[in-house]
């Protein structure tokens, strides 16, 4: 199995590496013949407008569109979790998403880079807190009744599933803990 990371602009790498550590091999995911050869997305964090329009570049948003239609494993944070919720609230009008979870999602929704934040989370099913690290983070306005929540800050859900879909307002390819990335691999059939 391969997972694929998008790599067009945001903390790809560290997603790679942190893949990498757990076994898996990966693939940086530039254009749609590098798409055609993934069994599953990784969305890193980044800048959602800019990954929008650098998925239009690319020619890959329709591709990436239709891969997730057709049931592909995707774990998205941060920027990754804004592109793939159905809604973005202060979204540039022309901003496109990928509509994979039933959400609404305000960017930098905690605040500006002065307001980033790291926080100890309670994740349902994991023994132990899981170290959380949140930049200009998104927060999710409204999630739909088939999607999971799995940790909330506060009270504003940060991680939630919908399938073999995952997506994190934080950014745990930035800490230690390969746990987040463990559970989404355990949600794929490999």
């Amino acid at each position: 199995m391969t997972i694929g990371v998008l790599a067009l602009q945001g903390a790809f790498r560290a997603h790679r590496n942190k893949l990498s550590d757990l076994g898996v091999d990966t693939l940086e995911v530039r254009t749609p013949q590098h798409l055609d050869d993934v069994d599953a997305l990784v969305m890193p964090g980044g800048e959602s407008t800019t990954m929008s329009m650098l998925l239009e570049s690319s020619g890959l948003f329709d591709p990436v569109a239709a891969r997730l239609s057709d049931g592909m494993a995707v774990l998205g944070t941060c920027a990754g979790l804004i592109l793939l919720s159905s809604e973005i609230e202060d979204g540039r009008p022309d901003q496109r998403c990928f509509a994979r979870f039933d959400a609404a999602v305000l960017r930098n929704g905690y605040g500006r880079q002065i307001d980033s934040f790291e926080t100890e989370l309670d994740v349902d099913g994991m023994d132990g807190p899981v170290h959380a690290v949140f930049i200009r983070a998104p927060r999710l306005t409204r999630v739909g009744t088939s999607v999971e929540v799995l940790a909330s800050s506060d009270d504003d859900p940060v991680l939630i599933r919908e399938g073999t879909a995952l997506a994190a307002a934080f950014h745990p390819e930035l800490s230690q803990d390969a746990r987040i990335h463990r559970l989404f691999l355990d949600s794929i059939a490999y």
